[in-house]
């Protein structure tokens, strides 16, 4: 299995603590959101390499990070070329960058935003979700709070965990079900995204081609229980760290 993070943004709502450097390589506690990450991606038994996609601009604060780093599995780190926010390629185009210039083939992924804290069983995520082959899954998390989930892209699933509906912000949350970032897509979804992506011009939110899969095949959701925090501003960033001592003992 690849686990492809996603970490190409350039992070504009977070200036200017971004200016300079990338989110992912901010701290929280006493290690950069990354290195949360990655401390659950060893739980996961069958990672064998790790691809991190990134902008021409913080490619070099990736590399050095990497060289300094020591993990189970190699590091890659793959530059798509872009410079700014505005010719970026996307989420999904990063995906698309990743598995070709990499020369990933009809494999397992693991796709995780990377400016995503969480305590997440992700080895759990991954059983769970290997048990829907051939679809896809997703992981979602519950802030049971209509108000703050109008902050998110929310998710509907049935009894049995298929999706059906998505709703990105929505002024009445109908749910309370944030998508998390966090994507599990087997081999056998890599021609529904080779096809998504000769069908559909929008390259950039997963979200967007998570729609996709429910329309064409089928997508399912597993709800999962820690903390989680979606570093996207000021903020989140701040209650993030002031949190940190408590959320390295639950991590």
């Amino acid at each position: 299995m690849k686990v492809i993070l996603l970490c190409a943004g350039y992070a504009t709502r977070l200036y200017p603590l971004t200016l300079d450097q990338p989110k992912p390589l901010l701290p929280i506690g006493r290690r950069p959101i990354l290195e949360w990450i990655l401390n659950r991606v060893k739980e996961v038994q069958k990672v064998d390499s790790v691809f991190l996609v990134t902008n021409h601009r913080f490619a070099p604060h990736f590399e050095k990070w990497s060289a300094a780093v020591q993990y189970p599995w190699p590091i890659r780190v793959v530059d798509d070329q872009t410079t700014t926010n505005e010719n970026r390629l996307g989420a999904i185009g990063d995906l698309y960058f990743v598995l070709k210039t990499g020369g990933v083939g009809a494999e397992d992924l693991l796709v995780i935003a990377g400016d995503n804290l969480f305590g997440f069983d992700l080895q759990d995520f991954v059983a769970r979700a290997e048990k829907r082959r051939p679809h896809a899954a997703i992981a979602v998390y519950d802030v049971m709070d209509r108000e703050l989930a109008k902050q998110y892209g929310l998710v509907q699933f049935n009894k049995d965990g298929e999706i059906t509906g998505f709703f990105e912000k929505p002024k009445d949350p109908p749910v309370t079900y944030a998508s998390c970032g966090l994507y599990w897509l087997p081999a056998e979804t890599r021609v529904l995204l080779d096809r998504y992506l000769q069908e559909s011009d929008n390259a950039d939110q997963p979200g967007h081609y998570m729609r996709w899969l429910t329309e064409n095949d089928r997508l399912y959701a597993f709800t999962l229980t820690g903390f989680w925090f979606d570093i996207g501003d000021l903020a989140s960033y701040q209650k993030a760290n002031e949190l940190s001592s408590t959320l390295e003992q639950g991590s």
